[in-house]
């Protein structure tokens, strides 16, 4: 996430930060460029397009949609409890 400070729903990647929480799934923020998304290298590389949030799996896949759409995947259990 390139902002971190806006801690509401509204922001996309709060809203996939906090479904983690919830579902006490460990993971790590790594901040990306902002404004210029075409710097997100790694990201595009990955998930095809500079958008995040996105992220990236134990195995080394990656998983974008929208946030939303993320959070809903979270919270149905698609990426299990932290140990």
């Amino acid at each position: 996430c390139p902002v971190m400070w806006p801690n509401t729903d509204m922001h996309p990647c709060f809203r996939v930060q906090n479904a983690l929480d919830e579902a006490g799934v460990e993971y790590e923020i790594v901040k990306v460029a902002w404004p210029r998304k075409s710097k997100r290298i790694d990201v595009i590389e990955h998930t095809g397009q500079p958008h995040v949030p996105a992220i990236e799996l134990p195995d080394g896949s990656w998983y974008r949609e929208e946030s939303a759409e993320m959070a809903r995947a979270i919270r149905e259990g698609r990426f299990g409890r932290a140990a």
